[in-house]
């Protein structure tokens, strides 16, 4: 195994995994002799090999992170080191290759996976309901548990990946995935609720994560539009697999099989990250050049693009140079990084209400303005199919008009239409076509915002700080859902008008921040965009 793909402490990672999987199988014994009951095991006691299991999986959990985590008193002593010696990057100027393809295929099966397990709530929540014996808001317990953790999640994995490296974060993901796959086998409710926190945990660190890897590894030219083409792929490609994977194994193997699912799932990201290398960037802010150069080697391209110089005359190849800061989390609230921040997390916070709140009850407000339930729900699909070319134009607008400008554009439209709504409930507007061009324009807009929002996020920050600062953002989004089921549940959002204007001037305040402050990244290099922003 090349250099920069070796463990810390591979013996205890690989051990840590098999502790996972070993305490994930015990429990399926138990699952297996419930097949004459159709795998109902409500009010079940556990057996000894359930409990044993219970036992593995943190304990290899754990075992697995410290074979990942780096010797941090040698890291320390290369970050002192780190100003006397050359600071290496990645050749931005290399062109697209077999390597920097197979990392955006890899990171989007992991993006995939992690975006289905959270989508898996919906499925699971009827037969969960009827299993227990519990009604639709306690089951809702659950969902809030999730989205608690993915917020968590973001924030903490963020740190990590700053850490101890983006891949080792992406890896930590994948084994908590494994081990969540008990949600599967547990006999009451509570236990499900605690798994589901550690799953939307792990769900909600790999995404931020997996961007910062990839803006950090493929060239500046291609930066813009293969993050954003690859959420929107990954998403896709997410929940097409979470109703797929309900509408195959349910019927047979009961909601429980969805979450069993967790241990070959999160066991294919491990096999996948041998093709998943560290980020170069921060292997070189950590001070290990040597590992660095093996991993820029792969994404190099060929000797002579990295010597070509533009103006046409072969020099060294294109490092960058980047001063290394201290890790200050304070630095994110410095500056024009502030006002980014600032601009972001509103947005974020506002795209959360929108999504889990707002369109949530959008049916509910559609059928009190006139139109049945069936109406209302083929109305949101035809806006839907509407709504699926806006993908492509976020791509596009992203990577051949404006980064920045992209976004604070969707943010606009998103409010516009938030405000579309507003005037729609106060004058009782009851025509079809109008409820349809505002829902998809709703649709457009917000999905528009979400795939720029983390892309952009993981081009502004230094690279010490790219983690975290990636990190934040996804968790306002995450606080913004959580807001919206709780407001939700306090009646908000059955005021159509005002819930719509609430929620419009936040999303305004966000673009109008990020339209005043923000700076262009496509077609930058990482390095040059601090620079400006340090000016």
């Amino acid at each position: 195994m090349s250099q920069e793909l070796r463990f810390h402490h591979p013996l205890a990672f690989w051990l840590g995994c098999v502790a996972v999987a070993a305490g994930v199988l015990l429990h399926l014994p138990m699952y297996l002799m419930a097949a004459p009951m159709h795998y109902q095991l409500a009010g079940m006691p556990m057996d000894t090999g359930m409990l044993v299991g219970m036992v593995l999986i943190p304990g290899g959990v754990l075992l697995a992170g410290y074979g990942l985590m780096p010797r941090l008193a040698q890291m320390r002593r290369n970050r002192q080191e780190h100003d006397s010696q050359p600071h290496l990057h990645i050749a931005d100027r290399a062109p697209l290759n077999r390597a920097h393809w197979i990392l955006a295929a890899a990171l989007s099966v992991a993006l995939a996976i992690d975006v289905m397990k959270p989508a898996s709530l919906a499925f699971v929540m009827p037969g969960m309901t009827a299993e227990y014996g519990i009604g639709m808001t306690t089951a809702g317990w659950l969902a809030l548990s999730a989205l608690t953790g993915t917020a968590l999640g973001s924030v903490v994995w963020g740190r990590l990946a700053d850490r101890f490296g983006r891949r080792a974060s992406i890896l930590l993901s994948a084994l908590l995935f494994m081990g969540t796959a008990i949600c599967g086998t547990m006999p009451v409710f509570g236990w499900n609720l605690a798994m589901c926190f550690l799953m939307g945990a792990a769900a909600g660190g790999m995404l931020p994560i997996a961007f910062t890897l990839m803006a950090e590894t493929v060239p500046a030219a291609h930066r813009g539009w293969l993050l954003v083409a690859l959420g929107g792929l990954g998403t896709s490609a997410g929940y097409l697999a979470a109703s797929g994977a309900a509408t195959a194994l349910m019927p047979s193997f009961s909601w429980r099989a969805l979450w069993l699912l967790n241990l070959p799932t999160g066991a294919l990201i491990v096999f996948i990250n041998r093709y998943i290398p560290e980020s170069p960037r921060f292997l070189a802010d950590a001070g290990l050049h040597a590992q660095a150069r093996a991993v820029l080697a792969r994404f190099a391209g060929s000797p002579a693009a990295l010597r070509a110089d533009p103006t046409g005359v072969d020099s060294d190849p294109p490092i960058m140079e980047a001063e290394h800061p201290a890790a200050d989390l304070r630095q994110l609230l410095r500056g024009r990084h502030a006002r980014l921040t600032l601009g972001l997390g509103s947005c974020g916070l506002a795209w959360g209400l929108v999504n889990f709140g707002f369109l949530l009850w959008l049916p509910a407000n559609l059928a009190r303005l006139g139109l049945d339930a069936q109406a209302s729900s083929a109305l949101i699909a035809r806006s839907a199919l509407l709504a699926v070319p806006g993908t492509a134009a976020v791509v596009w607008l992203y990577q051949r008009w404006s980064s920045f400008r992209t976004l604070v554009l969707f943010i606009a439209l998103t409010a516009l239409a938030l405000l579309a709504f507003c005037a729609i409930a106060f004058t009782g507007m009851r025509a079809e076509a109008v409820m349809v061009a505002a829902t998809a324009a709703l649709l457009v807009s917000s999905g528009g915002v979400i795939a720029t929002m983390i892309p952009y996020s993981a081009e502004i920050y230094p690279v010490h700080l790219r983690g975290t600062g990636s990190g934040l953002i996804a968790a306002s989004s995450k606080f913004g859902g959580i807001l919206g089921a709780a407001l939700g549940v306090l009646g908000l959002f059955s005021h159509f008008a005002l819930s719509a204007l609430l929620i419009a001037l936040p999303m305004a305040a966000a673009g109008w921040l990020l339209a005043r402050h923000g700076v262009e990244t496509r077609g930058h290099a990482l390095e040059a965009i601090q620079r400006r922003l340090s000016e």
